[in-house]
C-alpha cells in the first residue's frame, strides 16, 4: 500500500463516510459484546454449551445466507435504504433478545439480527470503498479500523453490562445501534439506485471466478479458527464476566493495531501473499498451543489474546484481496466473499462445543489449528489473482 494515500484515506473523510464507519464500529461491537456473557447465559438460563453456541451459529449462518440477497436489495432500493433497513432490524432484534425468557427465543432473535447484520455489513463495505477519500487502500483501512475498534471495545462494554445483568449487552446494542441509525439517517445523503438491478444469482456467478473463490475459502478456514476462539474459548478459561471482558478487549486491541497499522506496513515490505502465509501459520501454531495447554489458564489467556494479532492481519489483507481480484461490481464481490466467510464463522462455535462435550476440550482448538494451517497453501495458490488485483489497485502483492 502507498502510505500517504492510506493515511489520508483513513483520516480525511466526508461526513457520510464517518457516519457509516461509526455504524460499522457499533455493528462489530455487537459481535464481542455478547462474548463475555456466554458462560453467564449457560448458568442463568440453564443451557448447554451447544445451545449457547447457537447464539453465534444462528447469527452468522443467517448472516452468511442473507449476504446473498444484499446486492439484490440494495440495487432496488439504494444503499442508504438498505443500511437503514439493516440497522432497524438489528435494533429491533437485539431489544427482543434482551427481553427474552430463554435461549431458544434468543437464538431466533439472533437470527433476525443476522439478517440485519448482513444487509448492513455488505452495503457498508461497498459504500465506504465507493465514497472514501484516499482511494481503495484508505477505504479498506477505514473499514478494518471500524472492525478492529468495534471488536476491541465490545467485550469491555459487554463485560461491564453483563456484570449487571445478562440482558445488559443486548440492550446495550439496541441503544448504540439506535444512535448509529440516527447518524446514517441524518449524515448519509440519499444514494441513487444502480443503473442495472442485481440478480440473486450474481454472487454465485462471482464465485465462479477462481481467484475470488480461493480467497473466500481462505477466509472460511481462518474464520473457523477465529470463531472457535471467540465462541468457545471463554468456557475453559473459567473466569468472571468482567475478567472475560478484559481478556477479549486485549485481544480486540491487537486486532485493531495489526489491522490498521501492521498489515499495511507488512504488505509493503513482503507482499500480501507472504504476509498472509506467515500470519496463518503463526495462528495455527497459536491454536495448537491452546489445544496442548487448554488446562493452563495463564497459557490459554495469553494465547487467546495473541491470536488477535493474526486475525487483524488476516482481516485487512484478505478483505482487500477479495475486493480487488474479481471482475465484478464490489457489492457483488462483497456479498459473495462474505457468504463463504461467515459460513465458517457460523458453524465453528457449535462444532467446537459438540467436540468438547463428546471428546475433550482440546479437540476444538486442534481442529482450529488445522483449518488455519490449511489456509496457508490455499492463499498461496491464489497468488496470480492477488498480484493481478494488486496491479489494478496499486498495492503490493
Amino acid at each position: 500500500m502507498h502510505e500517504p494515500s492510506a493515511v489520508g484515506g483513513l483520516l480525511r473523510q466526508p461526513k457520510a463516510v464517518w457516519a457509516v464507519a461509526f455504524a460499522a464500529v457499533v455493528s462489530f461491537m455487537g459481535i464481542g459484546l455478547v462474548d463475555p456473557i456466554l458462560p453467564l447465559l449457560r448458568t442463568k438460563l440453564h443451557a448447554t454449551p451447544a445451545q449457547v453456541a447457537l447464539l453465534f451459529t444462528s447469527y452468522f449462518l443467517v448472516t452468511a445466507f442473507a449476504m446473498l440477497i444484499t446486492g439484490w436489495v440494495s440495487s432496488r432500493i439504494g444503499a442508504k435504504r438498505t443500511l437503514v433497513a439493516g440497522l432497524v432490524l438489528i435494533v429491533t432484534c437485539s431489544a427482543l433478545a434482551g427481553a427474552s425468557g430463554g435461549v431458544a427465543q434468543i437464538v431466533w432473535f439472533r437470527g433476525g439480527w443476522g439478517v440485519g447484520n448482513a444487509l448492513f455489513i455488505a452495503t457498508a463495505l461497498a459504500v465506504i470503498v465507493g465514497a472514501a477519500s484516499g482511494g481503495f487502500e484508505g477505504a479498506i483501512m477505514l473499514y478494518e479500523a471500524a472492525l478492529g475498534l468495534g471488536i476491541a471495545v465490545g467485550p469491555l462494554l459487554g463485560g461491564e453490562l453483563g456484570g449487571i445483568s445478562w440482558r445488559g449487552p443486548f440492550f446495550g446494542v439496541t441503544v448504540l445501534m439506535s444512535i448509529a441509525l440516527i447518524s446514517v439517517l441524518t449524515l448519509l445523503p440519499p444514494t441513487p439506485r444502480p443503473a442495472h438491478a442485481s440478480s440473486l444469482a450474481d454472487p454465485f456467478r462471482a464465485l465462479r471466478h477462481r481467484g475470488l473463490l480461493t480467497i473466500a475459502i481462505t477466509a472460511l478456514l481462518y474464520n473457523w479458527a477465529f470463531f472457535t476462539i471467540l465462541g468457545y474459548a471463554p468456557y475453559p478459561m473459567r473466569i468472571s464476566v468482567h475478567a472475560l471482558g478484559l481478556v477479549f478487549t486485549g485481544w480486540g486491541v491487537l486486532v485493531a493495531i495489526f489491522a490498521v497499522f501492521v498489515a499495511p506496513w507488512l504488505e509493503r515490505r513482503i507482499g500480501t501473499v507472504h504476509a498472509l502465509c506467515i500470519s496463518m501459520f503463526v495462528m495455527s501454531c497459536d491454536l495448537a498451543a491452546i489445544a496442548l495447554w487448554t488446562d493452563r489458564r495463564d497459557v490459554l489467556i495469553l494465547c487467546v489474546i495473541l491470536t488477535g494479532a493474526c486475525i487483524g492481519l488476516n482481516n485487512t489483507l484478505v478483505t482487500a484481496a477479495a475486493m480487488s481480484v474479481a471482475p465484478v461490481p464490489r457489492p457483488v464481490a462483497s456479498a459473495a466473499y462474505s457468504f463463504v466467510r461467515f459460513a465458517g464463522a457460523g458453524v465453528a462455535p457449535y462444532v467446537a462445543s459438540v467436540l468438547a462435550i463428546r471428546y475433550n476440550v482440546h479437540l476444538p482448538f486442534l481442529l482450529g489449528a488445522v483449518t488455519a494451517f490449511l489456509a496457508v497453501p490455499t492463499v498461496a495458490s491464489a497468488r496470480q489473482w492477488i498480484e493481478a488485483g494488486a496491479t489494478r489497485t496499486g498495492s503490493a502483492a
